[in-house]
């Protein structure tokens, strides 16, 4: 019995779209088969979003086949057959014998369809950066006749403008994100173990908003005093405390686009250097957002927010962001000094105020999900943009 299709995220006019615009960076690349191995980049060109790349999996995107062929696992097909647009004879399993197998492996039968298809003797790009040495290694050994072409990023940076249909989706998760960061004003509260807290956010997180359920839960990131110092740390078995400082990254996810945000809460009266810092990061995120606008470029922005928290004096040595869209970030453009990549219309962005580097237990976090127009700058989320001072 054929396994059935999942309702899809986009109708498959939007991949075939997406589609087109990547074969046309191929060309211009003078690539005739594109192997890509960055599982958000997959997720982009077919909406599969099973967590199975951490075995060899490839899409192979060919400039004279219409749909591009997903290679994997043979027991992570039926996922790539419910999830994706993809016809059935476009998914290839390979076998069990070759997981856990120290000499041949996932990345050999990707290799081995090449020569089937006659590709192994064109120009074939790799996105290296995502491979590991034995992987590029086995593909330099394996296609001696092929020119391969470093394509590490060419999907990643053809991600950044996003269609209506992405900027809808987007708006879903952030609304999810919004419900979430709501919900955990209602629970930090002294007393409150950070695990319990965590509990009640991704179980918010996973019901989502407005009738739309979080398709994962990206991870969400929770310190407390002492530790507000720290950046990237999960929840602990410490309790909320009279006059505990929390800092709260998240992000609502549906369908792989994932909406983060930060706020920063203080359980009853915030000290004076946390009302400081607050104000100053506060009015760098405002003049972030009111610099953002098609035309302008990542290092403006970044120079305006570099600004408004110096007059505090108050330094900021991280970016300022990143792009957003399928998972967290897109890993291309960031919004720091220097960096010259011009802003357009539906990029996306998670303008991030957060600043760790004021000393070893003392931080702060601010920050939105915004997308980019034409005259300004749209913010996805709407959480109000406070110290959260609670009770």
């Amino acid at each position: 019995m054929t396994i059935s299709k999942a309702p899809q995220a986009f109708p498959r006019t939007e991949y075939m779209r997406r589609l087109a615009v990547v074969k046309s960076e191929m060309a211009r690349r003078k690539v005739e088969a594109l192997v890509v191995s960055n599982s958000s980049n997959q997720n982009y060109l077919t909406g599969y979003t099973a967590r199975s790349g951490y075995v060899p999996q490839a899409l192979v995107v060919s400039m004279d086949q219409e749909e591009p062929t997903f290679l994997m696992r043979e027991m992570d097909a039926p996922a790539a057959l419910h999830q994706t647009f993809l016809e059935h004879g476009k998914v290839i399993g390979y076998p069990e014998s070759l997981v856990g197998n120290p000499n041949k492996d996932g990345y050999d039968a990707i290799i081995d369809f090449l020569h089937e298809s006659g590709l192994a003797n064109r120009a074939v790009g790799l996105e290296r950066g995502v491979l590991s040495a034995p992987a590029v290694e086995k593909f330099n050994t394996r296609l001696l006749d092929a020119t391969l072409v470093d394509c590490t990023s060419a999907v990643n940076w053809i991600r950044m403008v996003k269609s209506e249909l992405e900027i809808s989706v987007l708006k879903e998760a952030a609304a999810i994100t919004d419900a979430a960061v709501a919900r955990a004003a209602e629970i930090f509260r002294a007393g409150v173990r950070e695990a319990d807290a965590i509990a009640e956010i991704v179980s918010t997180l996973a019901r989502g908003a407005n009738g739309k359920p979080g398709t994962w839960i990206a991870t969400p990131y929770l310190c407390s005093s002492p530790r507000t110092g720290t950046s990237h740390i999960t929840w602990s078995d410490d309790v909320f405390r009279p006059g505990s400082q929390i800092n709260l990254e998240i992000a609502g996810v549906r369908h792989g686009y994932t909406a983060p945000i930060s706020r920063t809460f203080s359980i009853g009266q915030p000290s004076d250097r946390l009302r400081r810092v607050h104000e100053a990061q506060a009015a760098g995120l405002e003049a972030a957002l009111a610099t953002i606008c098609a035309g302008r470029t990542c290092g403006e922005v970044a120079e305006a927010a570099n600004r408004a928290v110096e007059k505090f004096g108050v330094k900021k040595e991280s970016r300022f962001g990143y792009p957003i869209g399928i998972d967290w970030q897109e890993q291309t453009a960031s919004i720091k000094v220097g960096d010259q990549t011009i802003l357009k219309p539906n990029m996306t962005f998670h303008v991030h105020l957060g600043n760790w580097a004021i000393a070893e237990d003392f931080g702060y976090v601010i920050s939105e999900c915004v997308r980019v127009t034409e005259s300004g700058v749209e913010v996805l989320t709407n959480v109000p943009r406070k110290l959260f001072d609670l009770i």
